[in-house]
């Protein structure tokens, strides 16, 4: 199935994933919350990263944003990369797990933020349990948040192949689609620092 048609066909039903983990629309949601975290540098690149492989595909795409990270944040990307490696999946999919992640939460585990929640989203990727996610003690674990994301991703035709964003933008259906790419750089830096660590 080609990536516009499975975009509309999961616009209106949601994914299915073999088991029935999820069913329903994942992460239909309208905005990210307000996190306090200001971008510390912002590169612009059209070129691959070379020193990354495979990390990068296809070169970052557009302006690249970069934050600082606090120790929690830090213990997050460790966790997502853990939680990779025990899906038996690679580098690449571990760097569209933290650029969306650094696009949905700045890598916070975020709880219910009363009126700034966006509907009932939570956790790092900011995952709804009413779209089928998990409960809400699950999807703000992030080992069960990662893999839930990554089942996501496994469905997704071509994703080691395809822009992070579009790959990204499959599996979390977000209001703002094209979000993730500005996380690419520092996710595939991330991933470089701490994967074999």
């Amino acid at each position: 199935m080609n990536t516009i048609m499975r975009k509309s066909v999961l616009g209106i039903a949601g994914l299915a994933f073999a088991g029935g983990v999820i069913g329903g629309p994942v992460a239909a949601h309208a905005a990210t919350p307000t996190i306090d975290a200001k971008p510390v540098a912002v590169v612009h690149t059209d070129k691959p990263a070379v020193d990354k492989g495979k990390l990068i595909p296809h070169g970052t795409q557009g302006t690249q944003s970069r934050i600082a990270l606090d120790d929690e944040q830090t213990a997050n990307v460790k966790a997502i990369i853990a939680a990779t490696k025990k899906s038996d999946m690679n580098e690449r999919a571990a760097v569209i797990s933290i650029a969306t992640s650094l696009q949905e939460s700045k890598l916070h585990n975020l709880g219910h933020l009363g009126d700034a929640n966006d509907h009932d989203s939570l956790g790092l990727f900011q995952q709804r349990p009413t779209s089928g996610w998990g409960t809400p003690e699950q999807i703000t674990d992030p080992q069960y948040s990662t893999t839930a994301f990554l089942k996501g991703l496994k469905q997704v035709d071509g994703w080691q192949d395809m822009p992070l964003t579009d790959a990204a933008q499959t599996v979390q259906v977000s209001a703002y689609p094209d979000a993730y790419a500005q996380w690419e750089q520092q996710a595939a830096d991330l991933v470089a620092q701490y994967w074999n660590s």
